[in-house]
């Protein structure tokens, strides 16, 4: 780093990085960023006048390659996630991806080992945003005993905006750019991961409900990629066991929620209202629960980043350990659907994203 500079490169500007990464970064002292990548150099271009970026790179070779760059953010579809990580730990560059972590189990753990062999690096994933508010909380209830013995985890992840058969092909429904990952499946497991024991057996049902629709590159009618529809039973380490219902496709009743429910309690955390109610055995009804304000989390990835980047913390969320987590779940149901029959993990071998 140039006289204790942080010089950041991002590779892919998209809304993730304009909304939250480059406003995050800007905040920071004796950080800068100083060159930007997209797919289209028009595009880079705007990025560049609207964050005051000195550099626009034509492609991520040459961003990579650069000697006055020292980390690379990585806002980019999953498809390139794994071959820029790779290359910009090679280049000995610190590496922030965005989620997914990669296509597929067989990236993510490509990812993870190189990482591990360059330990001086500093390679984290950017957290699922749900839940921050409250997970320090929740923790502390878990901790102190407030479920006793956890039983079922119920996730639900339901919206609408698949729903309109008109709504074109976006990315993250071909699976050339977004591999195994569907819907908010990566995401939400990520996020009960914080709170609950890892899945060893997964069975799953996907479906595409709307096999076909306009593809936004082309203007032509193409195959839907990824399901927009899908339900799983699994079973934890811990004895727990849990039901996942996701869609993209309904009308009515949509949110995304995490239930734990235990011997002695039960605790759900309404995503997408930050809300956690509870109840202890014997109580007659959930009651909202207030997050104390010491405990009250939120979005600071930008500033964790950093603080690794200089050692004055280690990554927790998310490192690269917990992406080959949810990588290796996301693609256990996918198989587990696809052959109609229930898949162990951690996994022990791998497939191509077309199984």
């Amino acid at each position: 780093m140039s006289a204790g500079e942080l010089r950041i490169g991002i590779v892919g500007a998209g809304q993730v990085a304009r909304k939250r990464h480059l406003p995050g970064f800007k905040e920071l002292p004796g950080v800068r960023v100083v060159g930007v990548c997209n797919l289209r150099r028009e595009s880079a271009g705007r990025v560049a006048r609207e964050f005051n970026i000195p550099k626009i790179y034509g492609n991520w070779e040459h961003l990579i390659e650069d000697d006055e760059i020292d980390a690379v953010v990585i806002g980019a579809w999953p498809y390139l996630h794994c071959p820029v990580t790779l290359a910009a730990l090679d280049a000995g560059k610190h590496v922030l991806t965005e989620a997914r972590m990669a296509m597929n189990a067989r990236e993510a753990g490509r990812m993870y080992d190189h990482a591990n062999e360059l330990p001086n690096l500093t390679a984290m994933v950017v957290p699922s945003p749900y839940g921050l508010t409250g997970d320090a909380f929740m923790r502390s209830l878990i901790e102190a005993g407030y479920l006793g013995t956890l039983r079922e985890v119920h996730v639900r992840g339901l919206s609408s905006d698949l729903a309109d058969p008109e709504t074109p092909l976006g990315w993250r429904q071909m699976t050339k750019y977004s591999g195994f990952n569907m819907l908010n499946l990566g995401i939400l497991y990520e996020t009960v991961l914080r709170w609950v024991a890892p899945a060893n057996r997964v069975f799953a049902f996907a479906w595409k409900h709307i096999g076909k629709r306009v593809d936004s590159e082309t203007g032509e009618f193409a195959k839907t990629g990824t399901p927009d529809s899908v339900q799983v039973l699994t079973t934890h380490t811990d004895g727990s066991s849990g039901v996942y219902r996701l869609s993209g496709v309904v009308l009515h009743d949509l949110g995304m929620s995490i239930g734990l429910y235990g011997s002695e309690g039960t605790l759900i955390y309404d995503l997408t209202h930050d809300v956690i109610r509870g109840a202890r055995r014997g109580e007659p009804s959930l009651e909202p629960l207030r997050i104390p304000s010491k405990l009250r989390g939120g979005w600071q990835v930008e500033a964790d980043f950093v603080a690794a980047i200089r050692g004055e913390k280690p990554v927790t969320l998310t490192d690269f350990a917990t992406g080959v987590r949810y990588m290796q779940f996301t693609e256990a149901v996918a198989r587990s659907s696809r052959h109609q029959s229930p898949v162990a993990l951690p996994l022990k071998e791998f497939s191509n994203p077309s199984l």
